[in-house]
């Protein structure tokens, strides 16, 4: 089990992840966002196994909150960012699709 301190770097280091993610989106770099969301998911499922389920208080329970606020806001930035991206990607996913069921159906030219 961790104490407050090392759960509070973990959010910490999660925070600066979603950071790093952000950036990534921002530039296109997608499979940089991929890796660092492994990462993510890698400190999430650190919290998941050894954080102590008693609450925190005063200033580390602020401090957490605020981590994960700043989580939070990179999400949907991010989310902001890839939901274009992946409409792209899906439509381009379908007109492949559609043009070999036509190939299918029709024969090639």
């Amino acid at each position: 089990m961790m104490n407050n301190q090392q759960v509070l770097n973990v959010y910490g280091a999660m925070a600066q992840l979603t950071e790093q993610m952000l950036a990534a989106a921002r530039g296109n770099d997608w499979d940089g966002l991929v890796l660092l969301e492994e990462q993510c998911t890698a400190q999430l499922q650190l919290l998941t196994e050894q954080e102590p389920r008693a609450p925190m208080q005063g200033a580390e329970r602020e401090r957490k909150i605020e981590l994960i606020r700043q989580m939070l806001t990179a999400d949907r930035q991010i989310r902001d960012l890839t939901m274009p991206w992946m409409a792209q990607l899906s439509a381009l996913i379908n007109n492949t699709g559609t043009e070999r069921r036509l190939v299918d159906a029709y024969g090639g030219v």
